[in-house]
């Protein structure tokens, strides 16, 4: 087994881990004002309202893709009817769909934060970097995506059988390097991309993200009743104006 991919596989998972949850508890702890979108729908909300629900949508399908691909194991998928060629047309289609749609938005916002010039002028260089590793992670898993669909089914193209056992492997302190050696170099380049971009998540607006306000689906309504302008009997009429108080009252 090679010193890199030792290091790759089996070190670099666990100093993103280390380094993204150290930066989110740093970062909540002294830089709370910071911890937002910083949002600018104030000076432009035409393209915003495109891209934002456009990428947000995607990026939650693409989320759900790679969690039903590397969290279920290939087994129990199969156990319950579902062959390897039906999920790989499923995941080829959702999987496909999910990153144009994603990769469509972010060029939106990208678009609007250079054109407007009070969004592009409250944009950190740490924004600018995340930018690019994000569009990167989400060009790479398309690559990867599109990629498959001639690729022939072999253990080495199946990242089931490679990428995700050693995914597995790694909640369990015990990571199957080997499996994911075995991967293709698109699939080495995206989760290198992937990591790079979790491990500068604490440090930049994505950080947002462990704060959605989730509770919002689960509160009951709110209801709002207008001031009933009707008088009702033996009250005294509502006067306009400010009303005498304190000394006044006690002259009297």
């Amino acid at each position: 087994m090679a010193l890199l991919d030792i290091l790759l596989w089996g070190v670099l998972p666990y100093v993103m881990v280390a380094v993204l949850v150290g930066g989110s508890i740093w970062r909540y702890r002294y830089d709370q004002f910071g911890w937002t979108t910083r949002s600018s729908q104030l000076y432009e909300s035409r393209l915003l309202r495109i891209g934002s629900p456009l990428f947000h949508f995607g990026l939650l399908f693409v989320i759900a893709g790679h969690f039903f691909g590397l969290v279920i194991p290939m087994a129990w998928t199969e156990a319950v009817g579902m062959s390897q060629g039906i999920y790989h047309f499923n995941a080829l289609l959702v999987g496909s769909l999910a990153g144009i749609c994603t990769l469509g938005g972010l060029a939106i916002l990208i678009y609007r934060r250079r054109r407007t010039g009070p969004v592009f002028m409250a944009t950190t260089r740490n924004d600018k970097l995340m930018y690019v590793v994000l569009a990167a992670a989400i060009l790479l898993g398309l690559w990867t995506t599109v990629a498959s669909i001639g690729a022939p089914e072999t253990p080495q193209n199946n990242y089931r059988e490679t990428v995700s056992p050693w995914f597995r492997s790694l909640f369990i302190l015990q990571p199957d390097i080997g499996a994911m050696a075995e991967a293709p170099f698109s699939f080495h380049l995206h989760t290198l991309v992937g990591m790079a971009l979790f491990t500068l998540w604490p440090f930049t607006r994505l950080v947002h993200a462990f704060t959605a306000p989730l509770h919002y689906l689960f509160r009951p309504y709110i209801v709002y009743r207008s001031r009933d302008e009707r008088p009702v009997a033996g009250a005294r009429a509502r006067q306009r104006g400010w009303s005498q108080v304190g000394t006044a009252d006690r002259d009297r």
